[in-house]
Formats: C-alpha cells, sequence, structure tokens
C-alpha cells in the first residue's frame, strides 16, 4: 500500500489547481485516506477499465507501462524537483494515457522516488550503450 500525506496532496493540488481530472483525482485520494492503489482503482472503475490485478499490483503495472514516458530526460529532472506541470501536461496529450490516472501514477512514481522508479530503464539503456560511452 502506498499512502501519501494531506501535506503531499496539497503540494500537488497547488500544481495542478487549474486540471479538473487532477482535482476531481486527488479528492477521490483524499477519500481514500491518501491509499494511491484504492484510489486508482476506484478512478479506473469510474471511467470503465475493469482491472484484474491486486489494487497494489495494478497500480505499479499502469505506472511501469508509462516508465519510458515518465522517465524521458526533459521531464525526469522536474519530477526529482516534485514539480509536474510538464509532465502531466505530456501525459494529457497522449490519446492511450486514462487522464483521470495521471496523477495517482505521477503521485506513485514520486513516492517510489524518481530514481528508483526509473533505474530498470537506465540499466537497459545503459546495457545498450546509450549515452554511456565517450566519443574518441
Amino acid at each position: 500500500m502506498t499512502v501519501v500525506t494531506q501535506k503531499e496532496i496539497a503540494l500537488v493540488r497547488s500544481q495542478l489547481a487549474d486540471d479538473e481530472k487532477a482535482m476531481e483525482a486527488l479528492d477521490v485520494i483524499e477519500d481514500c485516506e491518501g491509499d494511491l492503489e484504492d484510489a486508482a482503482m476506484t478512478l479506473a472503475i469510474r471511467v470503465g477499465q475493469e482491472p484484474e490485478r491486486a489494487n497494489s499490483e495494478w497500480l505499479d503495472a499502469l505506472a511501469r507501462s508509462w516508465r519510458a514516458v515518465i522517465c524521458q530526460p526533459e521531464f525526469r529532472a522536474d519530477l526529482e524537483n516534485q514539480s509536474l506541470q510538464r509532465m502531466m501536461a505530456q501525459l494529457q496529450t497522449m490519446k492511450t494515457f486514462p487522464k483521470i490516472l495521471a496523477t495517482p501514477v505521477l503521485m506513485y512514481v514520486l513516492k517510489q522516488g524518481v530514481n528508483n522508479f526509473c533505474q530498470p530503464l537506465d540499466l537497459v539503456n545503459g546495457d545498450k550503450g546509450i549515452g554511456n560511452h565517450e566519443t574518441p
């Protein structure tokens, strides 16, 4: 179970105050006493998704499925500084991403630690030598 505090919710609320979907998601997160997995499951069901895993596994799997986007360098630095606006704007443009779930997914990533969350992708990129070699 991944739980966010009222302070963390307030920080996100202040950054995304103009985003109606984010405010709706934050209300559900508060209703679920900060439990991101329960909130994400509730939101997913509201938009017609039928998650077939346990709550904790489902949110983690959803976040991992978007790791390549979330961990892009231009967004990663923002997330490391707990700034969500650019990443949220990017997710909102993606037709296949369930917009109502962007807030709990990004809060989940922040709780996991951006570097920890992105580490498996870093390892894959490092194994391929991407950005990991010097020019002779």
